[in-house]
């Protein structure tokens, strides 16, 4: 009962580090300092993604499961939906790398607008 418990809060740590991944920027718009968290964290999906590296996070997954007695994710909440955001049926190298670009795209815009936002509070200011 307790890895299963141990499971499952690490596949809600990886899901909420892929969420901050996807939109922390948003964050770093309000709490400047957490760009120095964000950055790192998107790189290490970036890298992640590209190199088709596995997460430490996952082998951490199924060795609690593993030492839970369990060889799947069956039941809860938890494992029906988020397991299937993080670990998609069908995910191959090439969507892999889509993601990937998508994750620096998505962050690139959002750190331009940040910085232009900056610039125009420092001219006004």
């Amino acid at each position: 009962m307790v890895f299963h418990i141990l499971a499952n809060l690490v596949l809600l740590i990886h899901l909420l580090f892929l969420a901050f991944v996807f939109v922390g920027a948003l964050l770093v718009r309000r709490y400047h300092w957490l760009a120095w968290l964000h950055l790192p964290a998107v790189t290490w999906a970036g890298v992640v993604e590209f190199t088709g590296w596995y997460c430490p996070l996952t082998p951490l997954e199924n060795w609690f499961l593993e030492r839970g007695g369990e060889t799947g994710y069956t039941g809860g909440f938890v494992e029906t939906r988020l397991l299937s955001i993080i670990y998609p049926d069908g995910l191959t190298r090439s969507i892999q790398i889509a993601l990937g670009c998508l994750v620096v795209l998505l962050n690139v815009l959002l750190y331009a607008y940040i910085l232009v936002q900056l610039a125009r509070k420092r001219r006004a200011g």
